[in-house]
């Protein structure tokens, strides 16, 4: 199910098949009415690695907004062509990184444009707890990042990202289009292109604690080969 299907549902009519349980219980269905907590839920496949690092969290009664960014970093760790630093890059061979995270009460933190990070995540939810701003960008965030204790990593594309990066220099065909995104927003798109290549998404995920305390995260790598600077929607709160 993609993103924009995902949210014109009502929570209460999601399926557990969505949800993060325990790992391993076969899904139930969620009463039209009511149902129980705590619940993770996450988005695309990599949901499920996210949901297995964020349950365990809400299992022992913690908050959701430890689950959620603990389900962020796991897909963040996690080789992919839309999140993490081994994710595909811009058109100039650098992978930058989008995040958000905000709990029950709307307190919320973000990044943009972040570049050799591994956790973007995390940095987001400093950005919340330890700074007076709600979005950092480019440069600006990752010195803040590493002033929080955060190391920096290789800039070295992953071997698969350079593989297709290299791929799509070979037509690297660039028409550009007043407001195509916009344009493109209400068609529902594949998972794959015609020519094969993968499409792009953020990684989702949402959680209510067994106090009833919600918290939801964000992040990726934004349109693979896009142009150096673009910042997508994820990251804007």
């Amino acid at each position: 199910m993609d993103r924009r299907k995902f949210l014109e549902l009502p929570l209460v009519g999601i399926p557990l098949a969505l949800v993060g349980r325990a790992v391993g219980q076969k899904p139930a269905i969620v009463s039209t009415q009511r149902f129980s907590w705590p619940v993770i839920v996450s988005t695309w496949d990599s949901g499920r690695t996210a949901n297995n690092a964020g349950w365990p969290i809400l299992q022992k009664g913690e908050r959701a907004l430890d689950a959620v960014e603990a389900a962020g970093r796991a897909s963040e760790d996690e080789p992919s062509c839309c999140v993490g630093l081994a994710a595909w890059p811009d058109r100039d061979g650098k992978v930058t990184l989008d995040s958000c995270i905000m709990d029950g009460n709307g307190d919320c933190g973000a990044v943009s444009f972040l570049e050799r990070i591994k956790h973007p995540v995390s940095v987001a939810r400093k950005v919340m707890e330890n700074s007076p701003h709600v979005l950092l960008s480019g440069e600006g965030a990752q010195q803040f990042a590493v002033e929080n204790g955060f190391s920096l990593e290789s800039g070295h594309l992953s071997p698969d990202a350079e593989k297709e990066w290299k791929k799509w220099l070979e037509k690297s065909k660039y028409d550009p289009v007043i407001n195509i995104e916009n344009k493109h927003a209400a068609i529902p798109t594949p998972y794959f292109f015609d020519d094969g290549s993968p499409n792009h998404d953020t990684m989702g995920t949402i959680a209510l604690d067994g106090k009833e305390r919600l918290a939801g995260m964000v992040t990726t790598s934004g349109m693979a080969f896009k142009v150096r600077g673009r910042v997508g929607d994820s990251p804007i709160i």
